[in-house]
Order: structure tokens, then sequence, then C-alpha cells
């Protein structure tokens, strides 16, 4: 049985512990893509979405693809191409449910990162899609964000991490291999490490967009 610890069940009680935030990080928020933020998503190769479905269910997934790959229409609005993946589609089946969207853009060796909230929709529009194609293949929908907070992240949590510092990343040969971990986890007949490792392998080269 999982232990039951004590818990911070409001604002006052956990400003209480770890305070209130200062004049900058209380007034940094702005409410839509200013050149800074436009710069930032520019040069960014990567993000995480994070979404939930009604009944509160979450869900990060990460997204990536060349440094601009998220298309900005206009200063409230953002365009996210879905790539071919394992057709799970955690995020799209919770934004059908609840439009509530957060992301994380990151840029490689830059410690701070940009955070924006909205919501978001599913499109299948042509218009939107083909001005996202890339390698000869134009995505079949993408997500559309209408943006409601843009703010810089402080850059502790990538200090602390050492996160873009190669000589502080473990040995990855001492790791379970991600195939091992997904054959453990699946526990299906038929289905061992190098299987996955194979249809992972042939995923990677053959079916990137």
């Amino acid at each position: 049985m999982t232990e039951t610890y004590s818990k911070v069940n409001s604002v006052k009680q956990l400003q209480s512990i770890q305070g209130t935030p200062g004049r900058v990080a209380a007034n940094k928020v702005i409410h839509h893509l200013d050149e800074n933020c436009r710069n930032f998503i520019a040069h960014s190769p990567f993000a995480t979405i994070s979404t939930s479905n009604e009944s509160g269910h979450c869900d990060a997934s990460p997204r990536g693809d060349g440094p601009g790959f998220a298309m900005i229409l206009d200063s409230e609005t953002l365009v996210l191409p879905e790539r071919i993946g394992n057709k799970r589609m955690d995020s799209m089946l919770n934004l059908l449910e609840n439009p509530g969207i957060g992301l994380l853009f990151m840029i490689p060796g830059v410690n701070e990162t940009l955070r924006i909230n909205g919501k978001a929709y599913i499109s299948d529009d042509r218009r939107l899609l083909e001005p996202l194609e890339d390698k000869g293949h134009v995505p079949n929908v993408a997500i559309v964000i209408h943006v409601e907070e843009c703010f810089i992240h402080c850059a502790k949590a990538f200090i602390r991490s050492h996160l873009w510092k190669p000589d502080h990343w473990p040995n990855t040969e001492e790791l379970f291999t991600p195939a091992k971990m997904i054959a453990a986890h699946v526990k299906l007949d038929g289905v061992d490490a190098i299987s996955v490792q194979k249809s992972l392998d042939e995923s990677y080269t053959k079916r990137l967009y």
C-alpha cells in the first residue's frame, strides 16, 4: 500500500512555503507572438506539447523537425505539422475533448525555453498543410494553436541538469535499450527486443515523414 504523505492544499499555504514571484517573473507574460517569440520559434527544432482530456487525463509529447518547423500564421496563431507517428494520437485525441494546450520550445545550447499556452484544434485544411510539406510529404493534419500566453522560462533546470553539456551525459551503453523496454512492457508473444529494434529501425529510416 502506498504511504500517504502530507499535502499542500491552498495557494496561501503554498506561497508561505515557496514565496511569491518577483517583479520581473510576475510581469513577463505577454499574450501574443512578438518579434522576440517569433525569432525564438524560428530557431527551435524541438518542442513538447501538453494536453489533457475532459476528465483530466494528461499527456506530454515531443515534436521535432528542422528549425522553425512550427509555422507562424500571425501574432496569435501557430501551426504544428503532425508527422507520421505510431497512430496512438494521444495529443490529438485529448484535443478533441479539451482544447487546452501548453508548449515548451527549446533551442539546443540555449538554457532558457519559451513557454506558450493556449487553445488548439486539429485541421485537415490543405491551405495549412501544403506549406508544411517536407521531404516530399504533406502532413495529413496539423495542430492549430491560438496563443494566449507567451513567456521565457528561466534556465535553472537546464543548468542543474547540464542537459547541453556532453561531458555530463550518461554512458548510454549501460542503460536498458528502448527496444528492450518496449518488449518488456507489451508482453506479447513473438515480440522481443530484437523484433522491436528491427521495427524501430525500419520506422526511423523509412517513415519519418
